[in-house]
């Protein structure tokens, strides 16, 4: 559930790291390496991809959010943030939703990264559902997928749907009603040039926090986790070193 991860005694809180759509763990192993030593960096895997290929995706945020909550629970035993980027901001808040309903531990912080808030609806059309050159088009807008993975027939045939259920989990997700605002801090990060996520959208993250909120900006597209890791890394420990990540 958690490959790439080595415990750091010295650490101050450990953080656990949720891939975007069709993502995994590995997606983090960059970001990791600009990260202040007191932060004791946890990739999350979902099942269905990289080292859990050949487990099923599961079909809700919810479901997904759960299961983690059951797999992480032997590390709780540190304080503890939580970072998602894209969909896995949504199943970062998820987690400490599911953890909240249990009784289980706070976080210290919510970092989420190039996704709208959970009230905040689609700015388009629902594209799970495209047939798939519309889809592999829509995937290749983003600019976050391989190009040797779209140009590869092969490799199409084993990713293509994995996004596409993984987009099916962000386009039909939707707050459960007895969701209330979590108690730690929410900083949200955003790309400058992110059609798909603008500020605003990214602001509304405040109505889920009882605690601070702090947005910033990072120069890039969608997927400024990959051009950009080092500004990311430099916010990521701002915020869970200050509480203050400021515009």
């Amino acid at each position: 559930m958690v490959p790439y991860h080595k415990r750091n005694p010295s650490a101050t809180v450990r953080l656990f790291c949720f891939p975007y759509a069709g993502g995994g763990a590995s997606a983090f192993v960059r970001c990791m390496a600009g990260m202040t030593p007191d932060i004791e960096v946890c990739p999350v895997q979902p099942p269905g991809r990289e080292n859990r290929l050949s487990e099923a995706c599961l079909t809700s945020v919810a479901e997904v959010a759960r299961a983690a909550a059951e797999a992480l629970e032997p590390y709780f035993d540190k304080d503890f943030a939580v970072f998602g980027h894209s969909l896995g901001a949504l199943l970062g808040y998820e987690l400490l939703q599911a953890l909240r309903q249990t009784g289980g531990p706070s976080a210290r912080h919510l970092i989420v990264s190039a996704h709208r808030a959970p009230h905040v609806p689609l700015s388009h059309p629902p594209t799970w559902q495209l047939p798939d050159v519309a889809f592999k088009r829509r995937v290749q807008e983003l600019n976050g997928t391989p190009t040797e993975v779209l140009e590869n027939l092969e490799l199409q045939a084993l990713m293509l749907p994995l996004i596409r259920a993984d987009f099916r989990l962000d386009e039909t997700y939707s707050p459960a009603p007895d969701h209330l605002a979590l108690d730690c801090p929410i900083t949200a990060i955003g790309g400058t040039r992110d059609k798909d996520v603008p500020e605003p959208h990214l602001r509304e993250w405040r109505a889920w926090t009882n605690a601070g909120f702090n947005m910033r900006m990072i120069e890039g597209d969608h997927f400024f986790i990959h051009t950009e890791s080092n500004a990311l890394a430099a916010f990521i420990a701002d915020a869970l070193g200050t509480g203050e990540c400021r515009v």
